[in-house]
């Protein structure tokens, strides 16, 4: 019989969440206070996470963990989809901005209650989204890719703005996106039947921008994606939508519906007086250009969540 290794291997990111360093500290000592081994691997660029996640040895750690936001998180997942079942079960600390995984997962923000799911959790098989733009550029997403509204406030917060204001960021540049709000179409095809939207949010999660939820009937232990379409156009209904949001209301709201698919095209049905590139996010991040396609990714990511 061959046993687990009581190691981990944590990826930190140290630009992410430096108030709630202390967090980190706490949860090291309280895992090795249970006789745990912890490796810690700084992240120094963007990249880093990937890389240390697709080499990660599983017969030496049985658990790679992260403490970061979503992006870096996002990295990992990048690093383990392709490894499938071999790979180690991954354990989250939660530093950034958002942390909407850690919401999915309904882990605690506490030490103790993030230690206990690091050790005893279980683990939950997830197959990621997958986006991909022109068959060479494709990223997987354990949570959500967005185009329109969402994907233009978060390509207008640079990281340095983030981490100065945190969520107060993406306040501001929802507000100036809506102010300077310009009507595009976007034609979003699901399951091969056609559906035309002002933005489109593309999930595998509950949760969105932290607490706030956005697909109710989304489980990640299901292999479906979950379309978000705001199928009505301008500035005031994008602050309606917004204002849904934050007060729980979004899914009950005129203009905006939901519906499951397997398969997912995005494009530019037709601009007005807008020139220039449609960014897509991924999991929080400026990370491909329309069009482009979503499925299911082939390989899983195991999750630890609490037991």
């Amino acid at each position: 019989m061959t046993f687990a290794p009581k190691a981990i291997l944590l990826i930190l990111n140290p630009t992410a969440g430096r108030r709630r360093r202390g967090l980190v500290k706490a949860v090291l000592r309280r895992v090795r206070a249970e006789g745990w081994t912890v490796d810690v691997a700084e992240t120094t660029a963007s990249g880093d996470a990937r890389r240390l996640a697709e080499a990660c040895d599983a017969n030496t750690y049985a658990v790679i963990a992260v403490a970061g936001g979503d992006g870096t998180v996002n990295e990992v997942i990048n690093g383990l989809a392709a490894r499938g079942d071999t790979a180690p079960a991954l354990g989250i600390v939660p530093l950034g901005t958002a942390n909407v995984l850690a919401h999915e997962l309904g882990l605690r923000f506490s030490a103790a209650a993030i230690a206990r799911t690091m050790i005893k959790g279980r683990a939950l098989r997830v197959q990621p989204g997958q986006a991909t733009n022109g068959g060479t550029d494709s990223r997987c997403f354990s949570l959500m890719a967005g185009a329109g509204f969402d994907a233009k406030v978060v390509a207008g917060v640079s990281s340095g703005f983030k981490r100065r204001w945190g969520r107060a960021a993406y306040l501001w540049r929802s507000l100036v996106e809506a102010l300077n709000y310009r009507p595009v179409r976007y034609a979003v095809d699901i399951d091969g039947v056609r559906h035309e939207a002002a933005s489109v949010i593309v999930t595998r999660s509950r949760h969105y921008a932290g607490p706030f939820i956005v697909a109710p009937g989304a489980d990640l232990s299901e292999p479906l994606l979950h379309v978000c379409l705001f199928e009505r156009w301008g500035r005031w209904q994008a602050l309606r939508f917004g204002f849904q949001l934050l007060r729980g209301r979004l899914p009950h709201t005129g203009g905006y519906r939901v519906i499951a698919g397997r398969h997912v095209a995005v494009s530019v049905l037709c601009e007005a007086g807008e020139d220039g590139r449609q960014p897509v996010q991924i999991d929080g991040d400026d990370a491909l250009t329309l069009p482009v396609s979503i499925d299911l990714a082939p390989g899983a990511v195991r999750l630890l969540q609490p037991a």
